[in-house]
């Protein structure tokens, strides 16, 4: 499990990464533009590694698309995360 502080950071990386997508989003496809790396844009902290192709593997399911805004998006993404036992 996650502390708080690898949560944040986290929390913080997604937002970073997603703040720039063209929004409202329909799909996972309307992110990757927005990724510094693309689908290979890696994510970490503390303990928890994954790339952001990873990310849309595990979280398909999780996601409640459309988003209008990235707060919405990091929300729901950081729920799925600690839903698919993640976090």
């Amino acid at each position: 499990m996650a502390d708080e502080e690898t949560e944040r950071e986290l929390r913080a990386q997604l937002t970073d990464a997603f703040e720039g997508a063209d929004f409202p989003v329909d799909s996972q496809m309307d992110l990757v533009p927005a990724l510094p790396q693309g689908p290979s844009t890696k994510f970490e902290a503390g303990d928890v590694s994954f790339t952001a192709m990873e990310l849309a593997a595990k979280l398909g399911g999780e996601q409640e698309f459309p988003y209008s805004d990235v707060e919405t998006l990091v929300d729901d993404v950081m729920e799925g995360l600690e839903a698919q036992g993640m976090l």
